[in-house]
């Protein structure tokens, strides 16, 4: 083979003394701090109040964390959840016996649902403060940030050998050493984090060497159907996350993160026949 497996078994993350900065906390760090410096540039480049981009990542930072947190409570583990509702917000299991765990379970779908809640909620806060009044306006600048962490993120699940892909039944792919497998599996992570890499690129691209923030919504759209277009295909060679994952992949073909991105995607095409639709210039633009 030209590929061989790789045998896959890090550490979870950097130990200092009997503290370790775990890898997939890194990650979530990486993302935030260059979303902030991309949202600052465009900030800088339209003359918009550079005073409200504390608060704004502030703002996304809850949304993201907090949604992607219940994200994965209600679509992925409610039968566990619904017993133990202070594991929801603790970062503890008690059960079969005292375990501190960090938050381990969150859900891409919820963290969207929570940047959407958290956008909305920061624009009505703020709305008299800032110079661009339009929401559109402001979705449109703030995707540019969100394809960087979410590659990000996908790298930290890689680094902690979870949301795995199928076998690859060749000799080709992940060896999960963590999981006490000896077979090469998919790796999902890395086909996830590349994607969301070049989608990074082409909405910067079309920011800042095209016209598209003239068409209202369009960029959104167009970031949007694309995210959720590249889960959906991926989730294919994707392990289902439980049993009620698998068994909704069993019944209908899909599992529940394929179910949950169509709705997305259809989001994001009408905002991009919206904006095709509604073509002016932005005030002040």
């Amino acid at each position: 083979m030209i590929f061989d497996a790789i045998q896959w078994d890090p550490s979870l993350g950097i130990k200092i003394g009997s503290f370790i900065i775990r890898y997939y906390s890194l990650a979530y760090v990486i993302g935030f701090v260059v979303g902030y410096y991309v949202i600052k540039k465009v900030f800088e480049r339209e003359n918009e109040n550079l005073e409200l981009l504390d608060p704004l990542l502030i703002y996304i930072a809850l949304g993201v964390i907090i949604g992607a947190r219940l994200g994965h409570v209600f679509f992925y583990d409610w039968s566990y959840f619904k017993h133990h509702l202070l594991e929801i917000f603790l970062p503890f299991r008690f059960e079969p016996e005292f375990e501190f765990t960090g938050f381990q379970g969150l859900a891409s779908h919820g963290a969207t649902i929570g940047i959407a809640l958290a956008a909305w909620l920061f624009y009505r806060k703020y709305k008299d403060q800032i110079r661009h009044k339009s929401f559109l306006w402001w979705t449109d600048r703030m995707v540019l940030a969100i394809p960087f962490g979410g590659a990000m993120i996908r790298l930290g699940n890689l680094m902690n050998s979870e949301i795995v892909g199928k076998p690859t039944g060749t000799d080709y792919g992940f060896v999960f050493k963590a999981l006490g497998e000896d077979f090469p599996r998919h790796p999902t992570q890395i086909y996830e984090a590349a994607a969301y890499f070049l989608l990074f690129f082409l909405v910067m691209y079309l920011y800042w060497k095209t016209d598209i923030r003239h068409y209202p919504g369009m960029l959104f759209g167009v970031f949007f159907s694309l995210l959720w277009i590249i889960r959906f295909i991926i989730e294919f060679w994707k392990e289902p996350q439980d049993a009620e994952d698998a068994r909704l992949l069993a019944q209908t073909g899909l599992n529940t993160g394929q179910w949950l991105s169509i709705p997305f995607i259809l989001i994001g095409l009408y905002f991009i026949w919206y904006g095709y639709k509604h073509k002016k210039t932005l005030e002040n633009d």
